[in-house]
């Protein structure tokens, strides 16, 4: 697996409004994976979670978490970032679902009953595959 930086062409897929499903660790430390939305800036993925949900107790007790993205014109190409939780916060104003809303559906998070929780994911180390292979990914 690589180091951060990641090279410009992951970088670039990761602008996109790709699937991706996050990993997080129960409690017994097995893991257990979601879809979710991110944005990716500046070298970090935003990602954010409805206050009351377990995955958001599991990243608070233990923050590792992977997010595996799919390119979304071809799920062959895929980027995970495995890294750690490093700052969440309340999403004021739902700010922050809006923006991962807008950016995957156009329009603002239609659900506003309910508080959310913002997280940023700091990548230790990251693979890609397919057109996005990693010059430390063994050849086969």
């Amino acid at each position: 697996m690589s180091k951060p930086p990641l090279p410009p062409e992951a970088v670039a897929m990761l602008g996109h409004a790709n699937p991706c499903v996050m990993a997080t660790l129960r409690s017994d430390g097995s893991p257990v994976s979601t879809p979710t939305w991110y944005l990716w800036e500046d070298g970090r993925a935003l990602i954010n979670l409805d206050a009351g949900r377990v995955r958001l107790k599991h990243l608070r007790r233990d923050p590792r978490v992977t997010l595996t993205v799919l390119d979304k014109d071809d799920w062959y190409t895929h980027v995970t970032l495995i890294g750690r939780v490093t700052e969440t916060h309340d999403d004021v104003g739902l700010a922050d679902i809006d923006r991962l809303s807008r950016h995957y559906t156009g329009s603002a998070y239609p659900d506003r009953e309910r508080p959310r929780v913002s997280a940023w994911i700091e990548v230790d180390r990251w693979h890609g595959w397919g057109a996005l292979r990693d010059s430390d990914q063994a050849a086969t």
